[in-house]
C-alpha cells in the first residue's frame, strides 16, 4: 500500500459532519466517491449476493446480503483503516488504535501493507479470534481494560507519549468516508433497493452508508437491546453513555456512539431497530444454514432485524443488509 496525497479530499470535510447540514452530507457523498476511487486497488469489492426470502422462511422480495466479512482483516472495517492510512500523515512512531477488535484487525492489516508500526489496544471482551487476527498481522497488541472505552483512553495516552498517529474505530472523518464506500459498491452491485439495513456501534457504518444514499433507500439501523448506543443518543438528543450486555459488545457496545457520526445518523437514518441476543444468534445460525457463511454476532445483527420480524419490510419493499464481520469461533453455528 502506497501512501498517496489527498488530504484536499478530506479537508473540507472536517467540521462539516459536526454540522450535518445537506448540503454538507452532499458534500460528503462526493468525497466517498472520491475515497472510493483512492482505496480500491487496495480492499476487495465483497460479493452482494441475492436470496430468496423462502430459504429464510419468510415471504417477500429477495434478499440482497452485502458479505463484508469476506473483506480484508475480516469485516468492514479495513475500508475505513486503509482511508486513514492513505489520506493521512503517519509519523515514523506509526498508527495506534483502540478497538473491540475488527477496527483493530483493520489497523494492523493496513499498517502492516504500508510498512508503518501498528499499537492496538482491545479490552478483555474482544473475542479470540479477533485477538489472533491482530496478532497473525503483527501489531503490538495490548489487553487492557474491561470495554472499549477504557482501551480507547490507553491508546490516548499511548498517542499523546509517542506521537502515533490515533485511528479512531468510528468517530473520524476518513473511517466514515472509508466505510461509505460500502454503500457506494452496494449500490452499484443492486440499484434498485429500497432499503438498507446495517448494524450499529460506534455509527461509522450506518453514518456511511447513510452519507451515500441520501435519501435514495431508506437507511435502518440495527442494535443490540443489550448496547442501544444510537438509540439512546437520538433519545437524549446527542451521544450519551448506553449499557455493554451482548453477545455483540465486541463489535457494537462502544460505550457511546460518536459526535460526527451521530450528527450525521441523526439526519440521515431513517429509524433504528433493536433486537435481542437471541435473535442475533439465530441469524448467525440462518446464514451458516443457508449460504454456510460464519458470521460473528455483530456481523448477524442486521440480517436479525428481519428474520425476527422487528423489521418487517413492505410486501414489494427490496430489501439489502450488510453482514459487517465474520472474526468468529465455529460454535455453535449447526444448534437447532
Amino acid at each position: 500500500m502506497e501512501s498517496m496525497a489527498m488530504n484536499q479530499a478530506t479537508e473540507t470535510t472536517k467540521g462539516e459532519t459536526a454540522r450535518a447540514g445537506t448540503s454538507e452530507l452532499e458534500r460528503m457523498r462526493g468525497r466517498i466517491q472520491e475515497v472510493e476511487r483512492l482505496i480500491r486497488p487496495h480492499i476487495r469489492r465483497t460479493p452482494a449476493v441475492e436470496v430468496a426470502a423462502a430459504d429464510f422462511g419468510l415471504a417477500g422480495e429477495p434478499i440482497v446480503l452485502k458479505l463484508e466479512l469476506l473483506q480484508h482483516a475480516g469485516s468492514f472495517k479495513a475500508r475505513g483503516a486503509c482511508a486513514n492510512l492513505l489520506l493521512r500523515e503517519v509519523p515514523s512512531a506509526g498508527v495506534v488504535a483502540a478497538s473491540g477488535g475488527n477496527h483493530g484487525a483493520a489497523v494492523a492489516w493496513a499498517a502492516r501493507a504500508r510498512g508503518v508500526p501498528a499499537k492496538i489496544f482491545v479490552p478483555k471482551i474482544s473475542s479470540p479470534a479477533k485477538v489472533q487476527r491482530i496478532r497473525d498481522y503483527g501489531a503490538d497488541l495490548a489487553i487492557v481494560g474491561e470495554n472499549y472505552g477504557e482501551a480507547l483512553a490507553a491508546s490516548e495516552i499511548w498517542a499523546r507519549d509517542t506521537g502515533a498517529l490515533p485511528v479512531h474505530a468510528f468517530d473520524q472523518d476518513e473511517t466514515i468516508l472509508g466505510q461509505g464506500s460500502v454503500g457506494l459498491e452496494l449500490e452499484s452491485q443492486f440499484p434498485d433497493r429500497d432499503t438498507v439495513l446495517a448494524g450499529v456501534g460506534g455509527g461509522g457504518l450506518i453514518s456511511g452508508i447513510a452519507s451515500w444514499y441520501l435519501g435514495r433507500a431508506r437507511v435502518v439501523g440495527v442494535e443490540p437491546e443489550g448496547a442501544p448506543t444510537l438509540t439512546r443518543a437520538l433519545e437524549a438528543g446527542g451521544p450519551v453513555d448506553a449499557p455493554v450486555q451482548s453477545i455483540a459488545a465486541d463489535s457494537l457496545a462502544p460505550t457511546r456512539v460518536g459526535e460526527r457520526t451521530y450528527a450525521i445518523a441523526s439526519r440521515a437514518v431513517e429509524r433504528v431497530v433493536l433486537v435481542s441476543d437471541d435473535d442475533i444468534r439465530e441469524a448467525r445460525r440462518a446464514l451458516w444454514r443457508v449460504l454456510r457463511v460464519a458470521a460473528e454476532p455483530g456481523g448477524a445483527a442486521a440480517l436479525s432485524a428481519v428474520l425476527s420480524g422487528r423489521y418487517r419490510p413492505g410486501p414489494d419493499e427490496k430489501i439489502a443488509v450488510v453482514v459487517s464481520g465474520g472474526n468468529t469461533v465455529l460454535t455453535g453455528l449447526d444448534e437447532p
